[in-house]
Order: C-alpha cells, then sequence, then structure tokens
C-alpha cells in the first residue's frame, strides 16, 4: 500500500497536465483496491453459500476449470456467469501470483438465480495448473488458448445438460470473454454484462497500459454480434470500467439490439437490484 501511495504522489510531477486527472483517480481507486485486498483471502468455493449449484471441475485443455454447476438433467436454456479478471494484480503494478478473485457478484448472482444457471471462473482461477503462468491472467487474458480452453467448457456443458440455448453473462473482464464466445459460436442466444470490458483495446488505451499480447476482441466479430441481443449494466461511480467504454463500442457495433443500462454502482457493487429487475426482461431491438 505505501509503494502504491508512494506512485500516486509522484504521478502527480510526471504526468501531463491533460493525462493527470484521469490517471490519479484511477491509481486512487486501485490503491483502495489494494488496501482492501490486505485484509482479504482468495474465495473458498466450498465454504460459500452457493444454493442449488455444486463445485465441478471441467476439463479444458490446457486448463482446468472451476465451476458452479446444476444437479443433473436437461436444461435446453441455460444461463452461464462468467467471472471477471479476478486478483490478476496484487497491486497496481505487481502481478498476483494466484488470480483467484477475493469476493465473486458472479458466484452471487449464479447462486441466487432462480433460472437454470452455472457458473464459469476464468483459467487458473480457482485451479493452478502446468500452464498457468502470470502472462495467462495479464496481457493475455483474451489471447487464444484463453478463449479455447472457455468456449470448450461450454461445449462441455452443452453435451452435459442438453443446452440448446446459451445466454452469457460477464463481470468485468469476462464480459469481453461473453462477447467473443457469442461470436464465435451459434448457439448463444443473448448476452448481458455488468462493468464489462466491451472494448479492451479501448480499455488499454484509456488507463495507459502496457497493450494485451494478442487479444481476441469482441469488436472483432462485429458480424454476429451487431444483431444479437444483448444488455450492459454500467456503473455510474467506476473508475475501473467508464461509460466511455460501452458508448465507443455500441457506436463501432451499430447493433439493432444493443441496451446499455447506467446504474449507481462501482466496479463491483450495486448492480444487485437492477439485475433482478432487469436479467430476465426480454432485449428490445430496433429497425436500423
Amino acid at each position: 500500500m505505501f509503494r502504491c501511495l508512494q506512485r500516486l504522489h509522484s504521478l502527480r510531477f510526471k504526468a501531463s497536465p491533460r493525462q493527470t486527472p484521469h490517471l490519479l483517480k484511477v491509481l486512487a481507486a486501485s490503491c483502495v483496491f489494494t488496501l482492501l485486498a490486505a485484509c482479504q483471502s482468495p474465495l473458498k468455493l466450498d465454504t460459500y453459500p452457493t444454493g442449488r449449484l455444486r463445485p465441478a471441475t471441467l476439463p479444458a485443455a490446457p486448463f482446468a476449470l472451476q465451476a458452479l454447476v446444476l444437479p443433473e438433467g436437461a436444461y435446453p436454456r441455460l444461463r452461464v456467469y462468467i467471472e471477471g479478471d479476478g486478483h490478476a494484480w496484487a497491486t497496481a503494478f505487481q502481478p498476483s501470483t494466484d488470480p483467484t478473485p477475493y469476493t465473486s457478484l458472479m458466484v452471487e448472482l449464479a447462486a441466487q438465480d432462480p433460472t437454470p444457471a452455472v457458473y464459469l471462473a476464468r483459467p487458473c482461477q480457482f485451479i493452478q495448473g502446468p500452464a498457468c503462468t502470470v502472462d495467462v491472467w495479464t496481457r493475455s487474458r483474451f489471447d487464444s488458448p484463453q478463449i479455447q480452453a472457455m468456449d470448450a467448457a461450454l461445449s462441455l456443458l452443452k453435451r452435459r445438460y442438453g443446452v440448446e440455448h446459451f445466454e452469457l453473462v460477464g463481470h468485468s473482464g469476462g464480459g469481453a470473454v461473453a462477447l467473443v464466445l457469442a461470436g464465435k459460436r451459434e448457439d448463444v442466444g443473448q448476452v448481458q454484462t455488468l462493468a464489462g470490458n466491451l472494448d479492451p483495446a479501448l480499455w488499454v488505451q484509456l488507463h495507459h497500459l502496457t497493450p494485451l499480447a494478442q487479444p481476441m476482441l469482441p469488436l472483432d466479430y462485429k458480424g454476429r454480434l451487431s444483431s444479437l441481443p444483448q444488455r450492459h449494466f454500467v456503473g455510474l461511480n467506476d473508475p475501473v470500467m467508464p461509460a466511455a467504454i460501452a458508448q465507443a463500442y455500441g457506436a463501432a457495433l451499430k447493433g439493432t439490439c444493443v441496451e446499455v443500462v447506467t446504474v449507481p454502482a462501482d466496479h463491483t457493487q450495486g448492480y444487485q437490484a437492477q439485475w433482478e429487475r432487469l436479467a430476465n426482461q426480454p432485449i428490445g431491438c430496433h429497425t436500423p
């Protein structure tokens, strides 16, 4: 935390006048998250209230993915909650050695969802393996191996439960993953995101971060996504994923079925009430 605050102080003298307000705001938020993280530990699913869902491991080479799954049965329509980037960074400038989230909006919503729903973690969260390197959850978090693993997990769930149509729900970086998967697959009927990273390339630019390695990006799939129903919840008090991300994504996509819902929320808290109200409401489409 001291190093974070020290960096915050020095940034005032190194950033340009135009960059300073934005960078200070982002770094200050990062310092707060760092302080909170110091009092927490990685989430333990076996001690967390997950309702009817039970922990399971899904093989998705080269990774094994943590999931919370339903009892055996047929679920033609299945909602999949996709985790965010988790605890990818220990501080604003130091990668974490374990990306497992400390808290999870996606676990909470999946556990409370009255519709058929499961939870799917990202590679190396909860389960470490030989393929798990720091690069997996930092610069390469949206690269092909990670996306292909998530895709394989969906296919496994499809076979296990007889799924005909998926709805994908993503938080933060999980929003980008959900959109890319929807762009790749033919069985995704709609996508909803909460504080979603809808344009990782723009996000990196806005925060002046190290460029991502070889990301698979939602806007690479504009053809399919432009007609896919999608609803994006944007926190008005979220410095991590500002509203400009969703605005730019919508303008570039020119989608006919895209809703953006602004919520008095930060990056992780304040979404539950609006989600309960709108999650099962049809997403409106319009004629371009």
